[in-house]
């Protein structure tokens, strides 16, 4: 009881900022459920008193990612994780979360001096030769630029990532109360249950727990530099393993030029459509061919350095795709691209992403309605992202299975191209991803990705062939019982009685299935045995 009223206590204090910024939870037109009608009516006194002194936001600024940097990290982090999922939220909701900027006041450096000795057991001064103030903070973290001396006596710059004091028991308190309101959601207002609001937030929650150890950041940079040790014009910062833990995360001090400052760039002589076109087939790489990605690539997080290579920094959010989803993507692309609305459709209903109760004819009708306004019109009005966004609209007027991971990738896409596109306005996104879509098309939809799938196939087999000799000696056991039962009688003793009792209670119906299941293996074991003498 006492933590339904910790969690009543924050989620009312969440909702005066709400209140205070005139936050507005469903669209215009939409049913508002029943506890948000009480709310409003609730609060409306006080909306009212508050009205005069609500906050100025800044030109553009949506009140709600306004609100959300109010109420402090849980909240910018919940904001920007449902920012991904318009499936959840709706569109409008997802785009006004979209710019939502995670910034904040710098804690003091002496805490994270404490940090760092706590967390290496050393004093400061025997980690950095040199440790400067902070040059970025965000909810979770903050940057310091420091300097480290090899055994050689090589200066070396580092970018130290100290996590912020207590950042781990206030989520555990704000993820808290979000699981009570996912959880009231679901109780009291049927429709949303389809959303599954408490898997969201368990999703939420891991996502939080993995930016909350650094370790798992630099594994992600250690991960894309394997994946990308050959790629030309990409990397990854490297990384300092004795001075990161938990807590901190030293990695290479990147010397670039930010790819938001596109006039420093142009200064500098870059080529900006060919840094655009790269940017695109990078990512486009990252996914289809290795099946993780950053999905944070914000033109904050990407620099370009004196020789023109890519650089990406801050790993905290990745996105993975399986081979299934892969390949699914890429009969996707393929029907958009060749105007086959029906091979589209088939794939989606090959992977289970819409139910067989749908109708494939209806829905490659739907996706004819998105792929055919694209045509005719200029390269540069076209995103393979928006047409992703697109499809996965339908998710509730087909009753498709949302794929947060694919969704994850539509939005980092969105982002990737809106970078490209600050570089040069005219860029074809198509043609930059061609020979990337090529490439990986051929694997996904080749012989090579076909042959791939039979060995995965034939893996299958011979593990399932591999166990058939120990699966055939229990089953072959199981028939000696019986016919010892046949012969002598079942005998049971007074705990095997009481379980069974036990069982019938639970469920009688469960119980005759698998007597019966195991007869039948019974019947084929002998069958099997006087086939095989």
């Amino acid at each position: 009881m006492s933590n339904a009223l910790t969690d009543l206590v924050r989620l009312a204090r969440a909702g005066l900022v709400f209140a205070e910024y005139g936050v507005r939870f469903v669209p215009k037109g939409q049913p508002v459920p029943l506890l948000l009608t009480v709310a409003q009516w609730a609060s409306w006194p006080l909306r009212m008193v508050m009205r005069p002194f609500r906050p100025r936001l800044k030109p553009g600024e949506p009140p709600l990612a306004a609100a959300l940097a109010r109420l402090g990290p849980s909240y910018i982090k919940a904001g920007q994780f449902l920012a991904a999922r318009p499936d959840l939220i709706g569109v409008s909701l997802a785009s006004d979360l979209s710019g939502l900027q995670d910034r904040m006041a710098p804690f003091p450096q002496a805490e994270a001096r404490r940090m760092i000795e706590e967390t290496f057991g050393k004093p400061l001064n025997e980690l950095f030769a040199e440790f400067g103030p902070p040059v970025a903070a965000a909810s979770i973290a903050q940057v310091h630029k420091a300097v480290t001396v090899d055994a050689d006596g090589a200066r070396r710059e580092v970018a130290v990532k100290v996590l912020r004091p207590g950042i781990e028991a206030r989520f555990a308190a704000d993820i808290g109360s979000f699981y009570f309101a996912a959880r009231q959601a679901e109780l009291w207002h049927p429709p949303i249950r389809r959303l599954r609001p408490v898997a969201v937030v368990d999703t939420l929650h891991r996502s939080m727990t993995i930016e909350t150890d650094l370790r798992m950041e630099a594994a992600a940079i250690s991960e894309m530099a394997a994946n990308t040790a050959d790629d030309v014009g990409f990397r990854v910062p490297t990384i300092d393993w004795q001075r990161t833990g938990s807590n901190v995360l030293t990695i290479e001090w990147i010397e670039g030029t930010q790819m938001s400052d596109v006039a420093a760039l142009r200064a500098a002589g870059f080529d900006l459509k060919l840094l655009g076109e790269d940017l695109i087939r990078h990512f486009l790489r990252h996914a289809m061919r290795d099946g993780f990605f950053h999905a944070d690539m914000h033109q904050g997080n990407l620099f370009v350095d004196a020789a023109g290579t890519i650089v990406a920094v801050d790993f905290g959010i990745m996105g993975r795709l399986s081979g299934k989803e892969r390949r699914f993507l890429a009969e996707i692309l393929l029907g958009f691209l060749t105007r086959d609305y029906m091979r589209a459709a088939q794939a989606h209903f090959a992977a289970g992403y819409v139910p067989e109760t749908q109708s494939v004819a209806v829905f490659a009708q739907a996706l004819r309605a998105i792929g055919e306004p694209l045509m005719g019109r200029p390269a540069e009005e076209i995103s393979m992202g928006h047409l992703l966004g697109q499809l996965f609209a339908y998710t509730d007027v087909f009753d498709m299975q949302t794929r947060p991971e694919l969704i994850l990738l539509q939005k980092t896409m969105v982002v990737v191209e809106g970078v490209a596109r600050t570089l040069d306005p005219t860029l074809n996104i198509w043609t930059a991803a061609e020979p990337v879509v090529k490439d990986w098309m051929q694997r996904a939809l080749g012989m090579e990705g076909r042959l791939k799938e039979a060995g995965e196939g034939a893996g299958q087999m011979g593990k399932a062939l591999a166990d058939l000799p120990m699966m055939l000696l229990h089953a072959e056991r199981a028939a000696d019982a019986f016919s010892g039962m046949a012969r002598d009688g079942l005998r049971l003793d007074d705990d095997t009685v009481r379980r069974i009792g036990e069982g019938q209670a639970r469920g009688g119906r469960l119980w005759r299935w698998a007597i019966l299941a195991a007869l039948a293996t019974v019947v084929g074991v002998m069958v099997w045995r006087g086939w095989a003498q």
